[in-house]
Parts: C-alpha cells; structure tokens; sequence
C-alpha cells in the first residue's frame, strides 16, 4: 500500500480528556460526545483529521460496531438506539460521525453477507476497532452511480484481480480495510480489501468544504491480487442486496447526523441569543429571533421521529424501513441545512468566523444534502414511491 500527497498539519488536534465509560443509550452517549467530543471539533475541522487517541476513546466505549451480536463482540444495539448515539455523535462532530458511518457499513454488510470465515475474520476487530473499515464506491467520472462503476474485479488464478479508482472516500486516509464494489463478469460485486494489499494506494483529499476532520482519500488499485475470499455473498447478487442494504444504513446514519446538526444549532443560537442584546433587548426576546428558535425545535422534533420510525422499521425486519429512511434522510438533511443557515444568521458575523461552531455546522450541513444521496435523488425516489402506492 502507498500512501502520496500527505503533509503532517501545522498543529496536532488536542485529545479529549482521560476517562471513557461505556456507550449504551442517548444519555451515555451525550456524556460522552460532551466530554471527548465536543469541545475539541472544531480544532479536528481545522487540523483536517480526528486524534488517534480519540478513536480509541470510541473503541473503549463501544462506539464502533455497538449493532454486532455478543458472539462478533458488539452488544447487539437496536437500531432505534444506534440513530440515537449516531445523532448525538453528529451533535457534536459530524465528520467523527462520519467515520462511524462508513465503518458501520462495513461491519454490517460483512455479519449479514459473510462468510462465517470472513464473520470471524473481522466482525469482532470491526467491534473492538482493530479494523476501522471505509465504503468505496464513488468513482471520480460516476460518482455513486452504480451503473457508471469503471472498476473491475477479473477472476484470476482462482482469485480475483482489481483494478480501479474510488474517490470521495470517507475515512480512507486511516481505514485498515476498504470494502470496495467493483464490475465482474456478472454484476458488481463488493471485497474485502486490506489497507496493506500491494497495489492499493491511498492519496488524501484536503480542504473540502465540510466534515473536514473525516479523512477523506482518493483510493487507487492497480492489479491489486486478492484471494477468492475476499468476494462478500455470491458474486452477481451483489447490486440488488448488498448494497441496497449498505446504502440504507449510511443514509439512516447520515439522518441521524443531520439531527444532531439541528440540535447542536439550536442550543449554540438559544445559548447566544440569550447572552447578547440589541439596544439592551436581550436577542432571545426578539419576535424574529423566536421564530427562528422555535422553527428549530419544532424541525429537530419531527426529523427525530422520523429517523426513529425508520429504526422500528428495521428492527422489526420491515422492507418499508427503505423508504421510511429515504424520508427521513431528506427531510433531516433539508432542516439541517436550513438552520445552519439561521444559526449564523443569529450570530451575525461572529457566525462567520471560526470562534463560534455555526459556521462549521453550516458548511458540514451542506454536505448532508450531498452525501448518501443527494437531496434530488432522494425526491426524485420519494415520488417514486407515492406514484407507486397511488397505482397500487
């Protein structure tokens, strides 16, 4: 594996404090983002990447793969419960949060298509953070179109011979291993890929608008060698079931994310509005002010119902749950783009500086609008959907 372009940052990011208790519902969890998170995120945004110490503190809480059954090393967290850590991770940090995405990806789509070598392999370094996994599917000409996919996997000497580029990585400056979707003579199909295989090059993507600290990288391989286990599930089903399965959760996920951004807005422009003033008007007390407060909290409110609805869906094994979270992808990320906006807004211009977080909510916001299907798609399937339930 080679590893081009990387230029140590002016300044190490600070580590949280010492300390780290176990993550099992919403109010751990906001103990923890509160303590280890939060009041680090943004010198992560400015350094471009989250500590190696603090990805420790997610493994000591039981952050990465929480979802795994007790035989993989998870503790079998609901999916209910899961959106709930996800959101209050995304509070705090949305490019930690999505560095929790991608590796849930990862972890879920090897315990649920698997083989029981490839389950034991890594199911339980996915659990323990070990692994940390990454998600390549967008390539720089298609994007996450699966039909415009140019990478392929050949089979060759009774393995597999990958070669390809995948862009827009999440994570892929530190993941140990890439679960990469590559064209075979069949379908797609999605592998396994070690960090270290010969022929993997990894060339890091800096300076982007939003999520800055989620260590994106451009991934290159080139006559990457694999062994036939490195094929997830049986090669020619892949696009119908891995996939529609993987994307869901990243888009559950990136909902989650999404709330937590209208959260973190609305307690950083409550908090403000409070403590400044207008011709001695505390701003908290202007009628425009308090419309935008409580758009906000009404927006958090049904964008968090909506997210807990496509998790009851899921855990009850409900197909349904793929649209229920279409839906709440898109109305989370719409509100958290919004109110980012407002959250500034209530700022004036200290909102566009880097003393107050709005304006890193502002610019990861966007990117939610973006990520895991962009806000068109996600309309464009929505209505789909309606016609379909209109013609029965």
């Amino acid at each position: 594996m080679t590893v081009t372009g990387v230029a140590p940052p002016a300044a190490a990011p600070p580590v949280p404090a010492a300390g780290t208790a176990r993550v099992t519902d919403r109010r751990s969890a906001r103990a923890f983002v509160d303590t280890h998170v939060a009041p680090y995120a943004d010198a992560y945004d400015r350094a471009g990447r989250v500590p190696e110490e603090l990805l420790r503190r997610v493994a000591e809480a039981g952050l990465w793969a929480p979802f795994l059954p007790p035989g993989a090393g998870g503790t079998g967290m609901d999916w209910v419960t899961l959106g709930e850590v996800h959101e209050e991770v995304g509070r705090g940090c949305s490019s930690l949060r999505s560095l929790l995405t991608v590796h849930t990806m990862a972890a879920w789509t090897v315990q649920r298509w698997g083989s029981p070598e490839q389950r034991e392999r890594w199911a339980p370094a996915f659990a323990a953070g070990e692994r940390l996994g990454a998600f390549c599917l967008s390539e720089p000409g298609a994007g996450s179109d699966t039909s415009g996919i140019t990478t392929t996997a050949a089979e060759s000497g009774g393995g597999w011979a990958l070669n390809g580029v995948k862009k827009w990585t999440t994570g892929g400056q530190r993941a140990d291993v890439f679960l990469v979707f590559a064209r075979t003579e069949a379908s797609i199909g999605a592998f396994l890929v070690p960090r270290d295989t010969p022929g993997v090059e990894v060339r890091p993507i800096d300076d982007m608008l939003g999520t800055r600290a989620s260590m994106l990288a451009e991934i290159s391989f080139t006559d990457v060698v694999l062994d036939k286990d490195a094929l997830l599930g049986p090669s020619g089903f892949t696009a119908g079931m891995v996939l529609t399965g993987t994307l869901d959760l990243g888009r559950y996920s990136v909902a989650a994310g999404s709330v937590g951004i209208v959260q973190a807005c609305l307690e950083a422009s409550a908090a403000y509005a409070a403590s400044r003033e207008v011709g001695g008007t505390p701003l908290a007390r202007l009628p425009l002010i308090q419309a935008k407060l409580s758009d906000m909290v009404t927006d958090a409110r049904a964008a968090r119902l909506l997210l807990a609805e496509a998790g009851r869906l899921k855990d009850a094994g409900e197909a349904s749950t793929i649209m229920a979270t279409w839906v709440a992808k898109y109305f989370a990320s719409t509100a958290a783009a919004r109110h980012a906006s407002e959250a500034v807004q209530i700022h004036g211009a200290n909102g566009c500086s880097t003393d107050y977080p709005v304006a890193r909510y502002y610019r990861d916001a966007k990117v939610m609008e973006i990520i895991e299907g962009s806000n068109e798609i996600q309309r464009t399937t929505i209505a789909g959907q309606a016609d379909r339930e209109r013609t029965g």
